[in-house]
């Protein structure tokens, strides 16, 4: 017997409340005297001393028999006043807290119900919070990720803006203004170009040479390169003309607004989709138009023409003498207007056919090269005895050394940077799109960097919500691990104070 004694009786947490009714210690139907209790104690609750312990008993808890007792206890001092000389209290708040007492005991229900509460706050309570905090746990990681990710790509944009800003040859500041700066720059660096051409007369020589050797060809060759090794950058009225001109009007080129209205953007008026899906016929320039443009001519027959004739004026006037001119003659002999009054690399037509005729001379010098280089055999050599002395004569080494001196004119203008002064200098519209490129990349960092504001307001506030949850945590298992040694004490009175343990109990 005394064995039987020491053994603990050991219940599953998750099974309490079966146990519990399956030996007859509560009544299958507790809830609903559970129910008629927790009414009375919320009328009771109404009328209370003030007592700082009965405060924090009844603030954010669930009020169990336990608590009751307390109240009772603390109640048997704050109403000691009125007991009567057979030890009963006539204050009304010590009676309704004795029938709780009452109720509760009737049947165990209060066992019961601490037995449910403690299963739900193991099972459901305890689960449901930590999970909670999980939640914002990997929230909070996933926000940081993000916030790196972000930060990662806002520096990116900037280092892609100022990579880009660094091929234009700015700094960024104020890319409209910097880019139509840099055209400033260009007429110096094609006035030097033009002077390194002058050192271009020997490789001209050579490939003059070789091709009229060759081919028997008696036709210049490289016009624009020739004309330039002899006279330099000069305008296209000189090249085209063979003379200076005595007056130079350049054209004046204005600068693009920063809100400059793009071809997409202009309004032609209200036309319908007919309209524009097909060909436009009319175009409101505030001129009287029908099927055409209106320049003060009648198509209608009139008594002073024939039927469907032209109407010119006066009828008796001298018939008008109409003269054909070429392009380019309608100014006056030696003023250069217009594209003839730019250098030849400067007007992108000449430019052209310069770099195409560099790169001519390039393509030759490699070739020639490479033959020079298989030139070893009696037969090869034989084929050039009777060439030019300006052919025998040419080195390895001096091949090399011109084809070095043409590559790093072509890189010179073909390199990006040229290439976008060339643009800017042709379309003011192309300094307004590339700069809106530009502050498109410093706009995405910024959002970007907005977004990575608005993650990191979210992941502090997962944080605060992870704050108030961990003390919820702490509370729940401190209350669950009290009701355990109460119910564990209750049921070992029940059983000659045996030992009990509650299994699972983890929160």
């Amino acid at each position: 017997m005394a064995n039987i004694q020491n053994l603990p009786i050991d219940i599953q947490t998750s099974k309490l409340l079966d146990w519990l009714v399956d030996r007859r210690h509560c009544n299958l139907k507790w809830q609903s005297a559970v129910m008629a209790v927790r009414e009375k104690i919320n009328n009771a609750i109404q009328d209370m001393p003030e007592n700082e312990e009965i405060k924090q008993l009844l603030s954010g808890s669930y009020i169990h028999y336990f608590h009751c007792l307390r109240i009772v206890e603390i109640l048997k001092g704050t109403e000691a006043s009125s007991k009567n000389i057979f030890g009963r209290y006539s204050s009304q708040r010590m009676k309704d807290w004795q029938e709780i007492i009452f109720l509760y005991e009737k049947d165990n229900a209060y066992l019961a119900e601490v037995a449910s509460l403690l299963v739900r706050n193991v099972s459901y309570e305890g689960p449901a919070l930590r999970k909670q905090v999980t939640k914002v746990q990997q929230l909070q990681n996933e926000l940081s990720r993000r916030e790196v990710e972000c930060q990662s790509a806002a520096a990116d944009m900037k280092e892609r803006f100022y990579t880009a800003c660094k091929q234009y040859g700015i700094m960024g500041e104020n890319v409209a203004r910097e880019l139509q700066a840099l055209v400033k720059d260009l007429p110096s660096v094609l006035e030097e170009v033009g002077k390194k051409a002058s050192g271009l007369a020997e490789p001209i020589q050579l490939y003059t040479a070789f091709v009229q050797f060759v081919c028997g060809w008696c036709e210049p060759v490289l016009p624009m390169l020739t004309f330039m090794q002899r006279q330099g950058n000069t305008t296209v009225y000189e090249w085209r003309m063979g003379t200076p001109p005595s007056v130079t009007e350049r054209p004046v080129v204005e600068e693009a607004p920063l809100d400059m209205v793009t071809e997409e953007s202009i309004d032609w008026g209200a036309l319908d989709s007919s309209d524009r899906a097909g060909e436009m016929h009319t175009v409101d320039l505030g001129i009287s138009v029908e099927d055409g443009v209106d320049w003060g001519i009648s198509l209608e027959p009139s008594a002073e023409t024939d039927s469907g004739g032209i109407n010119w004026g006066d009828g008796n006037a001298a018939p008008l003498d109409i003269e054909v001119v070429d392009i380019g003659t309608e100014c006056p002999e030696g003023v250069a207007r217009g594209e003839d009054a730019l250098s030849l690399l400067e007007n992108p037509a000449t430019r052209n056919q310069f770099i195409n005729e560099l790169m001519e001379l390039e393509l030759f010098l490699r070739q020639r090269l490479s033959e020079m280089a298989e030139e070893g055999d009696i037969v090869a050599m034989s084929q050039f005895q009777l060439a030019p002395s300006v052919i025998q004569a040419q080195t390895t080494e001096r091949i090399q050394g011109m084809l070095g001196e043409v590559r790093t004119m072509l890189e010179q203008l073909t390199s990006v940077r040229m290439q976008h002064l060339f643009m800017i200098q042709a379309s003011p519209r192309y300094v307004e799109r590339v700069s809106e490129t530009l502050r498109q990349k410093l706009k995405q960092a910024d959002i970007l960097l907005l977004k990575r504001a608005g993650l990191e307001e979210r992941r502090q506030e997962a944080l605060q919500e992870q704050a108030r949850l961990e003390p919820r945590i702490d509370l729940l298992a401190t209350r669950t691990r009290e009701l355990q040694k109460l119910i564990e004490a209750d049921i070992s009175k029940r059983y000659g104070n045996r030992p009990v343990n509650l299994m699972g109990v983890n929160v």
